[in-house]
């Protein structure tokens, strides 16, 4: 079950406290959201029946209605919170006033490699950097990554340039060794449906970056967030990366720009674009960023590398340094004349 109860205009931290306590002693689980006026206590769990809550919990004091949410997708719901979420990684805030642009490259393939990247993408204006220590891969002939060593790596680029990064993984086992370098956990989309990894990275309390499964509704996109958000991480990112579909020639994936848009008006969550993934192209990288940000993306994924015809992988999808940075200016040119949008009403 999972509900919310709105709190009375003025409810006191003691009437708050209090009803947080019985709904434990009930052998449910207290979300609290607090806006301007007044708090909103989500009600998660399979502890005491509706009625017997609405009955015990109607009685104290500072408690106004006690509200059912019709998604199945309830703390990642605007339903649940109607103000956005903004989330901290490190300075960075994603989901506010400023569109972020995280970059850099696929894979952690040497310190020369990313520590020239990490310096280039933030001279150019991004403001997180990315990077995969492990790499989740189709075939497993190929590059699957540096492990420890590639963080150790993104560490050091980290202390070089300032930005903070956001690196994969990808078992449950791995959370806790990753989490101790990372500022941002990326959960990739072969892992979407990863429920016990979902929950682990939920209860690291760091940032996730949850990128859409590539054959996934956006329902499943959104119920995979509530998965982090019940175990009390509310910092969670979603990003659009391309769903399969009968196009396999053209571009790797099809890019669901529309999803940016749907998703906003569903969740309270920030929602960014991947169009590397989304398009396996360089050349679709530039044009398809323009228009995530037109749809009202929160911000970018991009890849980049010094020199995409040697990578190790997805060299083909990845920026050079001087494509990145004219993307980043034609960005900022578009975002200057498209305005943030404010969230929408739900009807």
């Amino acid at each position: 079950m999972a509900d919310i109860i709105v709190m009375r205009v003025g409810a006191t931290r003691e009437q708050i406290d209090r009803v947080v306590q019985r709904l434990h002693e009930l052998g449910l689980r207290a979300h609290l959201s607090e806006g301007v006026e007044r708090a909103i206590i989500g009600v998660i769990g399979v502890g005491a029946p509706l009625l017997k809550v609405r009955d015990v919990v109607e009685m104290l004091p500072g408690v106004e209605d006690l509200v059912s949410i019709t998604k199945p997708y309830k703390l990642a719901s605007r339903e649940f919170q109607s103000h956005n979420t903004i989330v901290q990684i490190g300075a960075v805030e994603i989901g506010g006033s400023e569109l972020v642009v995280i970059a850099g490259p696929c894979s952690v393939e040497s310190e020369e490699q990313t520590l020239a990247t990490a310096h280039a993408v933030r001279a150019a204006g991004a403001k997180i950097l990315r990077g995969g220590a492990f790499k989740p891969r189709t075939s497993p002939y190929s590059f699957r990554g540096l492990g420890v060593k590639g963080l150790q790596i993104l560490a050091r680029a980290r202390a070089e340039t300032g930005l903070p990064f956001v690196t994969e993984v990808m078992s449950p086992e791995d959370v806790g060794m990753v989490t101790e370098y990372a500022d941002m956990l990326q959960i990739g989309a072969r892992n979407m449906h990863n429920f016990n990894l979902l929950e682990e990275a939920g209860k690291s309390g760091k940032p996730v970056l949850l990128k859409r499964g590539m054959a996934a509704t956006i329902e499943e996109w959104l119920l995979s967030a509530e998965y982090v958000m019940a175990q009390g991480n509310r910092q969670v990112v979603l990003c659009e990366r391309g769903i399969r579909t009968f196009e396999t020639q053209a571009t790797r994936n099809t890019m669901d720009i529309s999803a940016i848009p749907v998703a906003k008006r569903l969740t309270h969550l920030p929602v960014i674009a991947d169009p590397s993934h989304g398009t396996g192209k360089w050349y679709l990288v530039q044009p398809l960023s323009l228009a995530a940000v037109a749809a009202g993306s929160d911000g970018l994924i991009i890849e980049v590398h010094p020199s995409p015809d040697q990578a190790l992988s997805d060299g083909i999808q990845s920026l050079t340094f001087d494509n990145f940075r004219t993307l980043m200016e034609r960005v900022r040119q578009l975002a200057t004349v498209v305005p943030r949008p404010q969230p929408l009403a739900v009807s």
